[in-house]
Protein backbone atom coordinates (compact mmCIF):
# COMPACT_ATOMS: atom_id res chain seq x y z
CA UNK A 1 0.00 0.00 0.00
CA UNK A 2 1.71 3.62 -0.67
CA UNK A 3 1.21 5.89 1.92
CA UNK A 4 -0.01 9.45 1.23
CA UNK A 5 1.92 12.00 2.59
CA UNK A 6 1.30 15.61 1.70
CA UNK A 7 2.27 19.15 3.42
CA UNK A 8 0.30 20.98 5.51
CA UNK A 9 -0.77 23.61 3.17
CA UNK A 10 -1.90 21.00 0.73
CA UNK A 11 -4.22 19.60 3.54
CA UNK A 12 -5.26 23.34 4.15
CA UNK A 13 -5.69 23.51 0.24
CA UNK A 14 -7.27 20.22 -0.58
CA UNK A 15 -9.94 19.96 1.91
CA UNK A 16 -12.35 22.28 3.64
CA UNK A 17 -11.84 23.92 6.84
CA UNK A 18 -14.49 21.54 8.70
CA UNK A 19 -12.78 18.36 6.83
CA UNK A 20 -9.42 19.99 7.95
CA UNK A 21 -10.28 20.28 11.60
CA UNK A 22 -11.68 16.64 11.92
CA UNK A 23 -9.18 14.81 9.81
CA UNK A 24 -5.93 16.54 10.22
CA UNK A 25 -6.19 17.77 13.80
CA UNK A 26 -8.18 14.54 15.09
CA UNK A 27 -11.47 16.93 15.79
CA UNK A 28 -14.98 15.57 15.88
CA UNK A 29 -18.04 17.14 14.63
CA UNK A 30 -21.30 17.30 16.48
CA UNK A 31 -23.84 15.02 16.53
CA UNK A 32 -26.86 14.48 14.07
CA UNK A 33 -25.48 16.98 12.34
CA UNK A 34 -22.99 15.46 9.57
CA UNK A 35 -23.50 14.79 5.88
CA UNK A 36 -23.74 11.08 6.12
CA UNK A 37 -25.20 9.85 9.92
CA UNK A 38 -28.79 9.85 8.36
CA UNK A 39 -27.67 8.82 4.85
CA UNK A 40 -28.97 5.48 3.58
CA UNK A 41 -27.84 5.53 -0.31
CA UNK A 42 -25.83 2.37 -1.32
CA UNK A 43 -22.71 2.38 -2.17
CA UNK A 44 -19.37 3.45 -0.98
CA UNK A 45 -17.80 5.51 1.62
CA UNK A 46 -14.49 6.86 1.14
CA UNK A 47 -11.60 8.77 2.92
CA UNK A 48 -12.05 12.36 1.87
CA UNK A 49 -8.64 13.04 2.08
CA UNK A 50 -6.97 10.06 -0.04
CA UNK A 51 -10.37 8.41 -2.01
CA UNK A 52 -9.37 5.20 -0.35
CA UNK A 53 -12.45 2.94 0.33
CA UNK A 54 -13.13 2.26 3.66
CA UNK A 55 -16.95 1.08 4.74
CA UNK A 56 -19.53 -0.14 2.08
CA UNK A 57 -23.36 1.56 3.08
CA UNK A 58 -24.35 -2.33 3.74
CA UNK A 59 -22.61 -2.36 6.97
CA UNK A 60 -24.03 0.88 7.82
CA UNK A 61 -26.37 0.69 10.95
CA UNK A 62 -28.67 2.79 13.58
CA UNK A 63 -26.59 3.44 16.60
CA UNK A 64 -28.21 6.15 17.77
CA UNK A 65 -25.25 8.26 18.50
CA UNK A 66 -25.50 10.65 15.55
CA UNK A 67 -22.59 10.22 13.59
CA UNK A 68 -22.45 6.88 11.00
CA UNK A 69 -22.06 3.96 12.23
CA UNK A 70 -20.30 0.74 10.42
CA UNK A 71 -19.85 -3.01 11.70
CA UNK A 72 -16.67 -3.33 9.94
CA UNK A 73 -14.45 -1.81 7.57
CA UNK A 74 -14.70 -2.47 3.95
CA UNK A 75 -10.77 -3.84 3.89
CA UNK A 76 -9.26 -4.20 7.18
CA UNK A 77 -5.97 -3.19 5.92
CA UNK A 78 -7.20 0.27 4.97
CA UNK A 79 -8.19 0.95 8.32
CA UNK A 80 -5.61 1.39 11.31
CA UNK A 81 -6.67 2.00 15.33
CA UNK A 82 -4.27 3.62 17.66
CA UNK A 83 -4.83 4.33 21.77
CA UNK A 84 -6.74 7.84 22.07
CA UNK A 85 -6.18 8.96 25.41
CA UNK A 86 -7.37 12.50 24.96
CA UNK A 87 -10.41 14.00 26.77
CA UNK A 88 -10.03 11.81 30.01
CA UNK A 89 -10.64 8.72 28.06
CA UNK A 90 -9.51 5.63 26.84
CA UNK A 91 -10.64 4.84 23.35
CA UNK A 92 -9.62 3.36 20.24
CA UNK A 93 -9.05 5.81 17.05
CA UNK A 94 -9.72 4.90 13.42
CA UNK A 95 -7.77 6.13 11.05
CA UNK A 96 -7.25 5.86 7.46
CA UNK A 97 -4.08 3.89 6.92
CA UNK A 98 -3.29 5.00 3.61
CA UNK A 99 -2.63 9.06 4.55
CA UNK A 100 -3.24 9.10 7.89
CA UNK A 101 -6.79 11.36 7.92
CA UNK A 102 -8.84 11.12 11.67
CA UNK A 103 -12.06 9.11 11.12
CA UNK A 104 -13.09 8.49 14.14
CA UNK A 105 -13.10 5.58 16.63
CA UNK A 106 -14.12 2.07 16.99
CA UNK A 107 -16.29 0.82 20.18
CA UNK A 108 -16.95 -2.76 21.60
CA UNK A 109 -21.26 -2.46 20.74
CA UNK A 110 -21.99 -3.09 18.12
CA UNK A 111 -24.23 -5.37 16.16
CA UNK A 112 -23.18 -8.63 14.98
CA UNK A 113 -21.41 -10.44 13.51
CA UNK A 114 -18.75 -8.43 14.45
CA UNK A 115 -20.37 -6.65 17.88
CA UNK A 116 -18.01 -3.35 16.76
CA UNK A 117 -19.20 0.13 16.15
CA UNK A 118 -17.14 1.96 14.12
CA UNK A 119 -18.20 5.77 14.81
CA UNK A 120 -16.80 7.98 11.67
CA UNK A 121 -17.04 12.07 11.59
CA UNK A 122 -19.25 12.35 7.91
CA UNK A 123 -16.48 15.44 7.68
CA UNK A 124 -14.09 12.46 6.99
CA UNK A 125 -15.82 10.70 3.97
CA UNK A 126 -16.89 11.45 0.85
CA UNK A 127 -19.73 8.86 -0.43
CA UNK A 128 -19.58 7.10 -4.16
CA UNK A 129 -22.86 5.84 -5.00
CA UNK A 130 -23.36 2.44 -6.96
CA UNK A 131 -26.06 1.00 -8.51
CA UNK A 132 -27.35 -2.37 -6.39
Amino acid sequence: MKKVIKSDTDWKTQLSPEEYYVARQKGTERPFTGRYWDHNQYGIYRCVGCGTALFASDTKFDAGCGWPSYFEPLDPANVKEETDESHGMIRTEVMCNVCDSHLGHVFPDGPPPTGLRYCINSLSLTFEPIEP
